[in-house]
């Protein structure tokens, strides 16, 4: 009843959070009809991520794995409906007070908008009708409550029944009419689903279907295969909503320490001349034995290619990449002229890039971790020097090189699962890409390092499967593997964190056998 309620203060906080769920709904469809990427709140949330500090993120994401970005989204939604809620108190009896608590939230949200890279004027419309929504809804919904304060100080009984309905009436009428409005502008929003219409009819000329290479995958049950599906295939960056670029839109700029800029279009690098190559990626969050890293088919132009028909000049050791959402990573030059397949990759497993994994163009560089190298959606190349830029990651912590490190990881049998006592076999992954693996090695119970048995790869960027067999009795046992790398240097056992700049140490399991 309305006139118990106004004795408290739920009604009070009920009209803040009512209005202040208009004012949220507003915002996603003038946000939804503009084509404008991110929403407020979506906003605010990435703001969240730019400001955390990278031991802290780091920690987060090995706490929540692939949830953190559905997380993040839930507290920033959390927190701003209880700022709702308390804006409603404050109506009660300051109503300037509430209109100040919603004025602040609309300058947190504009401002985290315009922070976002390419926003302008017109990205504040849905923060600005936002605000209008919430004012006029809140001021609307404690109308009847005031009444009902009113009618109660003056000696009246019980609040007016025509006050009791209106506030009622109203709340399910803008309850009703958000939903509604929520649900229309997903209809209507469409920047997204209208990219990727335009994906699934994308033919890019010279792009080759991927074929296993023969002896390349060992097919042993329990491991990966050895390419890996695009559905499976890890995904980490800073972007709470995908940049959705159509091709005829995308443009990437190269400059800086060069002597001719370019400015291509999607259609300008798509007809230049294709390189392809089977490339394994890995995040420099993956722990030792951890799953951040997979093989896939990429094809894209060569870097280097670009590179020189800029013209580098003197004194350039870096490339300063940056990404439509504002993110950016320094890549060493060296590297990307080396002779390895550095590329704006354009398709991935044989098909136009998926938008979570940099539709339409991202870098590709063997031999680094993806924070030094992996620019999805890149639209930005600048020949620079390490000394005059600071990137995203090493902002936070992060190593500046990125190198990737020997790694081996066992996939079979399981840390923790119960074999059969006798011959067992041991399967799994090693990597070393820009150097390739020779040998890997299995030790049980800290014995002697048996030789594995290696498949066979097309190139040293990409991961090899192994395989070997060991003998062993009823009990606990512990399983452990290390990589030696086609020059010669043996995988350390001595383990570090991922923090700098990647994990080290030996993939070591407890089985027990049966």
């Amino acid at each position: 009843m309305i006139g118990s309620m106004s004795t408290s203060t739920r009604a009070w906080s009920l009209a803040g959070l009512v209005a202040g769920g208009a004012g949220l709904s507003a915002s996603y469809v003038v946000a939804t009809l503009l084509a404008v990427r991110e929403s407020p709140v979506v906003a605010v949330a990435g703001g969240v991520v730019s400001l955390t500090p990278g031991p802290v993120a780091e920690f987060l994401i090995g706490l929540v794995g692939r949830a953190d970005k559905p997380l993040l989204l839930g507290g920033v939604v959390l927190v701003v409906l209880v700022v709702l809620a308390w804006s409603g108190r404050l109506a009660r009896r300051r109503w300037w007070a509430a209109v100040a608590v919603l004025a602040a939230l609309a300058v947190v949200g504009g401002i985290a908008v315009l922070a976002r890279r390419g926003t302008g004027v017109v990205d504040l419309v849905p923060v600005a009708a936002g605000l209008l929504v919430w004012v006029g809804t809140l001021s609307v919904l404690t109308e009847p409550l005031r009444r009902t304060e009113e009618a109660l100080a003056a000696g009246a009984s019980e609040a007016p029944a025509s006050s009791r309905r209106t506030f009622l009436i109203g709340t399910g009428a803008v309850v009703g009419v958000s939903a509604v409005a929520a649900l229309a502008g997903r209809l209507a929003g469409s920047g997204r689903r209208a990219v990727e219409q335009s994906r699934a009819l994308l033919r890019i000329p010279r792009v080759s279907e991927p074929a296993v290479p023969a002896g390349a995958d060992l097919g042993i049950e329990g491991v990966p295969p050895w390419m890996t599906p695009v559905e499976d295939f890890y995904r980490i960056d800073t972007s709470l909503a995908p940049p959705a670029i159509e091709p005829g839109a995308w443009r990437l700029r190269v400059h800086g320490l060069v002597d001719r800029e370019l400015d291509l279009g999607f259609d300008d690098l798509v007809a230049r001349e294709r390189t392809e190559s089977w490339v394994t990626l890995n995040c420099v969050s993956n722990p030792v034995g951890g799953t951040l890293v997979g093989n896939a088919w990429w094809s894209g132009v060569r870097l280097a290619d670009l590179l020189e028909e800029a013209g580098v000049q003197d004194g350039a050791d870096a490339l300063l990449q940056t990404s439509e959402d504002g993110w950016t990573c320094g890549t060493p030059l060296s590297v990307v002229t080396d002779g390895r397949e550095a590329m704006l990759a354009v398709a991935m497993n044989g098909r136009p890039l998926p938008i979570e994994h940099g539709f339409p163009v991202r870098t590709i560089v063997p031999g680094l971790y993806g924070y030094v190298s992996a620019t999805k959606w890149v639209v930005d190349i600048e020949v620079t020097r390490f000394a005059d830029f600071t990137a995203y990651w090493t902002e936070r912590g992060w190593g500046e090189q990125g190198p990737v490190k020997i790694a081996s990881r066992i996939d079979v049998p399981r840390g923790g699962s119960t074999v059969p006592a006798g011959r067992v076999r041991i399967g799994g992954t090693a990597w070393a890409q820009g150097i390739g693996i020779e040998a890997v090695e299995v030790a049980v119970d800290g014995g002697a390092w048996q030789a594995a048995e290696l498949a066979s790869v097309p190139n040293e960027d990409c991961w090899v499967q192994w395989l070997a067999a060991v003998d062993l009795s009823a009990g606990r046992h512990q399983l452990r593997v290390r990589a030696t790398d086609a020059d010669g240097e043996v995988q350390t056992g001595v383990l570090r964190d991922v923090l700098p700049d990647g994990a080290t140490g030996w993939h070591t399991i407890d089985v027990t056998a049966d």
